[in-house]
């Protein structure tokens, strides 16, 4: 059984970055969730972390299941690991699947702006420009101000934008105020 610190999974994640090694981290998290007994962090989130290794180490299938896993779990995490799971759906050429599980994240309201923004630019990867546009807008109204998020979500909004040849709008001015 495991406690697992935030300084352990941020030497386990420097090591991985220095290494190139997402395999490897990959396993190593699956190792401490599996294992986990108490932490900083809960199961869920280093669940997700592996999911995100899985998907880098080119094991879609992996991922998706630590996604699910993270879910089930019910632990704290940054993101909604649906967010993740439909991602990894369309990666998968699941596309309706990846919808319904959209939609159950939409049903869920109010949504959190990281998950806005996570599945925004999802739907812009996999070419629904107008869906990422909606995504965004929401996650921008409900992010609170002077938030890295949500100047994030501002960015991907302004980007989606240009790609639809929209004219520069309210919210999007509100970018120009962050940066300048």
């Amino acid at each position: 059984m495991a406690h697992v610190t935030r300084e352990h999974l941020d030497r386990l994640l420097e090591q991985a970055l220095l290494s190139d090694d997402h395999d490897m981290l990959a396993r190593r998290l699956d190792f401490l969730a599996y294992a986990y007994e108490s932490g900083e962090v809960s199961r869920a989130a280093i669940f997700l972390l592996a999911a995100e290794e899985w998907r880098q180490a080119g094991q879609p299938a992996m991922a998706l299941d630590r996604y699910q896993r993270a879910l089930d779990d019910g632990g704290e995490v940054s993101v909604d690991p649906r967010a993740g799971i439909a991602d990894t759906l369309f990666e998968l050429d699941r596309p309706d699947e990846a919808r319904e599980v959209i939609e159950a994240i939409r049903a869920d309201r109010p949504v959190d702006p990281l998950t806005s923004l996570s599945v925004a630019e999802t739907l812009a990867a996999y070419g629904d420009l107008q869906g990422a546009l909606e995504w965004a807008t929401e996650g921008v109204r409900t992010c609170p101000e002077n938030s890295g998020v949500r100047d994030a979500l501002l960015r991907a909004r302004y980007r989606i934008r240009v790609d639809l040849g929209l004219p520069e709008d309210e919210l999007d001015a509100l970018l120009d105020v962050t940066h300048s």
